[in-house]
């Protein structure tokens, strides 16, 4: 063992030629995704290395399919607009049932903008610690670009709470102009809320002050400045669903009343009625009558 710092230089510039050359062994950096051609993208990572790669074949969403959520469409596309346009907007939460269109809603805004310049890029939750290099390299781009964060829900210490929290309204440096964050989630705070939250807080007269630990949690979800909430499909919704994808797969439905009888079965079974589950009927459907 080295004693003295004059002992550790030997140790460092070894460790420092070592590390050389695995580094010439480790694969270049990808090169910059086609800016003129890519249109959706996402975050990578390989090791310590991060970059931004085209999706060469993206799910193209039709707005005027998704059904049920009318309100939600007008609210993001207004939104969407003002972004694409050089006008203030949010960054849009979308929360709420599950598969009644929230991940939908956010890719329907590409076809509608993208020829606006309007980009999507999406980070999987495990690289949100990333978001601030991906902002950097988007900052001096001419496009518009919403980061696109699926599925959201955090524990208590995870890193990706914090750096989302940063990149919406956190650190000095002003977020980028051209740069919103959409996110989704079934979870209205993103983060697990607990009975024991609420029996912590603490009742002096008749003022209520709430615990640290709930305004922790609720801390992340004020940073978005539109909340869109979803809720379950009500029978009326579902068929109008399935007629919308049966249409859009082109079936002609011959026999509308076995037609609403199988869908509603099918509901029945999957135990849900949403967007989600009346494509998936309608893809059957498709599939046994071509």
């Amino acid at each position: 063992m080295p004693n003295t710092a004059a002992d550790l230089v030997p140790l460092l510039t070894r460790a420092e030629a070592v590390l050389a050359r695995l580094e010439a062994w480790l694969p270049p950096a990808p090169p910059a995704p086609d800016w003129n051609s890519a249109i959706a993208l996402r975050w990578r990572r390989r090791g310590e290395q991060g970059w931004i790669e085209a999706i060469h074949s993206p799910q193209a969403v039709d707005l005027t399919r998704l059904t049920g959520i009318d309100q939600q469409k007008q609210r993001i596309q207004q939104n969407t607009a003002q972004f694409v346009s050089g006008k203030p907007a949010n960054n849009v939460l979308l929360t709420g049932a599950r598969g009644t269109g929230k991940s939908s809603l956010v890719k329907a805004m590409l076809p509608l903008y993208a020829s606006q310049g309007l980009r999507i890029i999406e980070v999987d939750k495990t690289h949100l610690v990333d978001l601030a290099d991906i902002t950097l390299q988007l900052a001096d781009r001419p496009e518009r670009f919403i980061v696109f964060c699926d599925d959201l829900s955090f524990e208590a210490e995870e890193a990706g709470y914090k750096a989302l929290k940063a990149a919406l309204d956190g650190t000095l440096a002003a977020p980028p102009e051209n740069v919103l964050i959409y996110a989704t989630s079934n979870r209205r705070h993103l983060m697990p809320e607990y009975m024991s939250d609420n029996e912590k807080t603490q009742h002096r007269g008749a003022e209520v002050h709430p615990n640290e630990a709930v305004e922790e949690k609720i801390s992340l979800s004020e940073r978005f400045g539109l909340w869109l909430s979803f809720y379950p499909f009500d029978q009326d919704n579902y068929l109008a669903g399935v007629t919308q994808w049966l249409d859009a797969l082109g079936i002609n439905i011959s026999d509308p009343e076995l037609y609403r009888r199988e869908a509603l079965q099918w509901a029945q079974a999957r135990g849900t009625r949403s967007g989600r589950t009346a494509w998936q009927f309608a893809q059957d459907y498709a599939g046994r009558r071509t």
